[in-house]
C-alpha cells in the first residue's frame, strides 16, 4: 500500500499530513510511531488524518496521532496545517470550515494563504472534565515533583493541561517536572504540561511539554490553556500574544463560558509518499 502525504509545521510543531477521503488509508499505532522516529523514519510530533465527517454540521473529521502511536483529541497549531492542506488540495473551497473531532466541532477560518484563525471552544475548568483526581476545583493545585512543591492551574481545552507559572522559562526544569506530572497518577489521561512566564499583560513565553510527545516547538491548545489560566488568576488580559519557541500566536478569550480564538501560521515542508 503506497500513502501519500504532506509534511508541514505550525511555529515548529510539526506534522504528517494524511488525506484518508482520496486514498484508502491502514496504519496500526506501532507504524506511526516508527514513521514519527526523526532518525529512522520521517519525523514529526502528529500524525493528522484527514477523513469525512460522521455529521452534516462538519466539513470533515480530524483525527490526531501523537509520535506515540496514540490517538488524541486535540492539537491546535494541527488544525491550523490541517485547514491549509484541505484548502490547498481541493477538498474545499469554503473559508470558514467546521471539523469534527473527539473533543466537539472545531470551526477553522482561513485568514490568507498561510494563516488560520481557530475557535478552539470553550476551556473547562471542571476537574470530572480534565480530568483529576479530585472532585474539588480549585484555582490552582499543588503536587510533590522530585522532592519539590509544583503549584499549577488545570483545565482542558479538549484534551488536558497543567500550567505553571514560572519566573523564566529558559531555566525552568520542564525536562523533569515535564515527564513526573504529565504521567502523574492525579491526572488519569495524562497531561500537558505548560511553563509560562508572563511578560506583561498582553505577552507571555511558554514552553510546552506534551503527553506522548516531548517537548515540542509550539502546542496551540497549551497556548490557549496558558492565557485562559493567566486569565482566570488576573495576570493577563484577555488579548495577548504568546512567544513560543517556534514563533507567536495571536490569542483572544473574553472570560468562563466564551471560547478562545487563536491565530497562527502554516507552512508546507515537502510532498511524499510511504510504502506500508
Amino acid at each position: 500500500m503506497i500513502i501519500k502525504f504532506t509534511k508541514m509545521h505550525g511555529l515548529g510543531n510539526d506534522f504528517m499530513v494524511i488525506d484518508g477521503i482520496n486514498q484508502s488509508v491502514s496504519f496500526t499505532s506501532k507504524q506511526v510511531a516508527e514513521w514519527a522516529n526523526r532518525h529512522f523514519g520521517i519525523g514529526f510530533d502528529q500524525l493528522l488524518l484527514v477523513e469525512k465527517p460522521q455529521t452534516d454540521a462538519a466539513l470533515f473529521k480530524y483525527r490526531i496521532f501523537n509520535s506515540d502511536g496514540g490517538e488524541v483529541t486535540q492539537c491546535g497549531n494541527g488544525a491550523r496545517c490541517f485547514a491549509r492542506f484541505v484548502t490547498e488540495k481541493g477538498l474545499t473551497d469554503q473559508t470558514i470550515i467546521p471539523v469534527e473531532t473527539d473533543s466537539g466541532l472545531l470551526q477553522l477560518k482561513m485568514i490568507n494563504a498561510t494563516h488560520v484563525e481557530v475557535n478552539m471552544g470553550i476551556p473547562n475548568f471542571e476537574p470530572a472534565n480534565i480530568p483529576l483526581d479530585t472532585d474539588k476545583r480549585m484555582e490552582s493545585y499543588q503536587l510533590g515533583i522530585s522532592g519539590h512543591v509544583v503549584e499549577f492551574s488545570a483545565l482542558s481545552i479538549g484534551n488536558p493541561h497543567a500550567v505553571i507559572i514560572v519566573e523564566n522559562i529558559d531555566t525552568a526544569d520542564v525536562e523533569n517536572i515535564g515527564p513526573a506530572l504529565e504521567s502523574h497518577p492525579f491526572f488519569p489521561q495524562r497531561v500537558n504540561v505548560g511553563f509560562m512566564q508572563i511578560l506583561n499583560r498582553n505577552e507571555f513565553k511558554l514552553r510546552v511539554f506534551e503527553r506522548g510527545v516531548g517537548e515540542t516547538q509550539a502546542c496551540g491548545s497549551g497556548a490557549c490553556a496558558a492565557m485562559a489560566a493567566a486569565v482566570q488568576l488576573d495576570l493577563i488580559d484577555s488579548n495577548a500574544t504568546a512567544h513560543l519557541t517556534g514563533g507567536q500566536l495571536q490569542l483572544s478569550w473574553q472570560g468562563e463560558g466564551q471560547p478562545v480564538m487563536m491565530t497562527g501560521s502554516t507552512a508546507q515542508v515537502y510532498e511524499g509518499e510511504i510504502n506500508i
